[in-house]
């Protein structure tokens, strides 16, 4: 692994630590986990991407809200299975994973595609996909044999962004124009440990951290990376008589 990789994968180590407990929902139906995402969504910056993005949260997040893990995996599974919700692993770690209302995703999709010439095979690529597909990824004999698409159509899927190649003969399900949004995760999450780890004897209570005015390093709001960094497991919560603190945890490597 060479440098850059290693810094990435140690920015991003979701090592376990101890949740929020006191601040998650009590309820983990399909509901709760539907309502979750949809808060979560609220806190996602549409503009800051000119609306050509629909609304991402990780996967981790809900953990910040949802105590039991292994519930919340399930619920996420289901509304995938059900056409509801897709899900893309976004490359810079294997443990981080991007949501998407699937209906959210065609839209965008669609508007990024509009006058194009690669337009009518995407629109046949989202037939496929959104009523009960929830695969991360496509192998060429399932987008061959199965999906029936031609090497120049899976060509002109990459080339409109819905595809990423993932090794010889196979494909990530992808959100076009993401890069940005994943260059700007990536620093916006290093700044807000930053300013845990700069507070005195590493802890800072959770209202405050939301409160504080975002720097040229973070584009989103303070609420989205509070929420992916106790969801991620890379700070640790104290519950106190003045609210949660949040204490930075050595080893992060920020």
């Amino acid at each position: 692994m060479n440098r850059k990789r290693a810094l990435i994968a140690d920015t991003f180590c979701l090592s376990k630590r101890r949740r929020c407990a006191s601040d998650c929902v009590t309820g983990d139906s399909q509901a709760d986990i539907r309502s979750s995402l949809q808060y979560l969504m609220t806190l996602f910056s549409r503009k800051l991407f000119n609306d050509s993005l629909p609304p991402v949260v990780l996967k981790h997040q809900l953990y910040s809200l949802h105590d039991d893990k292994t519930s919340v995996d399930k619920q996420v599974n289901e509304l995938r299975e059900n056409g509801e919700l897709l899900m893309f692993q976004l490359g810079f770690d294997s443990e981080a994973f991007a949501l998407v209302f699937a209906e959210d995703y065609r839209a965008k999709v669609l508007q990024g595609e509009a006058g194009r010439g690669t337009l009518a095979t995407v629109e046949k690529f989202l037939a496929k996909l959104i009523p009960s597909c929830s695969d991360l990824s496509f192998n060429k004999e399932k987008m061959l044999k199965e999906f029936l698409f031609t090497d120049s159509e899976i060509t002109q899927l990459v080339k409109s962004g819905v595809l990423t190649v993932r090794d010889a003969g196979s494909w990530w399900l992808s959100i076009p124009n993401s890069g940005k949004f994943i260059k700007y995760f990536i620093k916006g999450r290093k700044a807000v440990l930053g300013m845990v780890k700069k507070s005195k004897y590493g802890e800072i209570l959770k209202t405050e951290l939301e409160a504080r005015r975002t720097t040229a390093q973070v584009k989103f709001q303070m609420k989205y990376h509070v929420h992916d960094i106790i969801g991620a497991e890379l700070v640790e919560c104290i519950q106190t008589t003045s609210g949660t603190l949040l204490r930075y945890v050595d080893g992060n490597n920020n």
